[in-house]
């Protein structure tokens, strides 16, 4: 993962923390010290280490691998070696390939994760599917969590929002992050170019392998999540998360989610089209 100009270098003792930057939620609390990463760990963290282990068990090979926790209460896991894309966004990564690439990792991911039953653990519900399902998902698939090698699609991070749940609704929080399903003022302000978006969500559909349901369940889900204005970062901002009060009026506060449900509204019919 290449961090951002600025961080400090790390030394050849490997000792030194780089701060790793992107993301909002644990923005600049995330630090590389050698081949490791530490993070904040939460309530959900000894559940999400037991997946991340069950993954490669399973022989996926695109997510942090389970060190250890510190006795200052942050987790350790393994470094994944690639780039990161941080708004505004290169125009590498907004590549119709770089995208297809993401649907195709999302599919092995998904496999993979169909092995472990996550019955019983401590899982995050704050932008989990809220009917559940059967296989553990990651929920937050954005740019800032996919690491890229050579422009494809490599490795996701960030496994806070993991928790039991439908394919169909993942890959629908990752269509609406990094197609993106914005409207162009939205997508403008984190470097988003023009692009046929209704054609770049069929084209995560024919990547991920879905069929004529699968298809229909995404635009559902596009429905709810977009009907749903933004609760989940207006309960943060509520709750005095400076992190995501920033991120929240750089973005246009509520008028951000009331314009992107404005423009859904009238282009919806497009993105059905483009399914079907």
């Amino acid at each position: 993962m290449t961090a951002a100009a600025g961080t400090r270098p790390i030394l050849d003792g490997m000792d030194e923390e780089e701060v790793l930057y992107g993301g909002v939620a644990n923005a600049g609390a995330v630090v590389r010290i050698g081949p490791h990463v530490l993070r904040p760990a939460n309530a959900y963290s000894a559940s999400i280490h037991r997946f991340l282990a069950a993954l490669a068990d399973a022989g996926f090979d695109g997510a942090p691998r389970p060190v250890g926790f510190e006795p200052d209460g942050r987790e350790r896991l393994s470094f994944v070696e690639g780039d990161v894309a941080l708004p505004p966004y290169p125009p590498w990564v907004q590549l119709d390939s770089s995208l297809a690439s993401i649907a195709a990792l999302m599919a092995r991911f998904h496999r993979a994760s169909a092995a472990f039953d996550g019955t019983g653990l401590a899982w995050s519900d704050e932008i989990a599917d809220p009917d559940g399902g059967p296989l553990v998902c990651h929920h937050d698939v954005c740019l800032e969590n996919v690491v890229f090698r050579q422009g494809e699609a490599a490795g996701f991070l960030d496994f806070d929002f993991a928790a039991p749940g439908r394919a169909v609704v993942d890959v629908a929080h990752m269509a609406r992050m990094c197609v993106p399903i914005d409207d162009d003022r939205s997508a403008a302000l984190l470097g988003w170019t023009a692009a046929d978006r209704p054609a770049r969500l069929r084209l995560v559909a024919d990547a991920y392998g879905l069929d004529a349901g699968g298809r229909l369940e995404v635009m559902a889900s596009l429905d709810a999540t977009i009907a749903n204005n933004g609760a989940f970062v207006r309960r943060r901002v509520e709750a005095g998360d400076p992190n995501f009060t920033f991120m929240y009026t750089a973005m246009g506060g509520i008028e951000r989610f009331d314009r992107r449900r404005r423009w859904w509204g009238q282009d919806r019919d497009r993105f059905i089209t483009a399914m079907t």
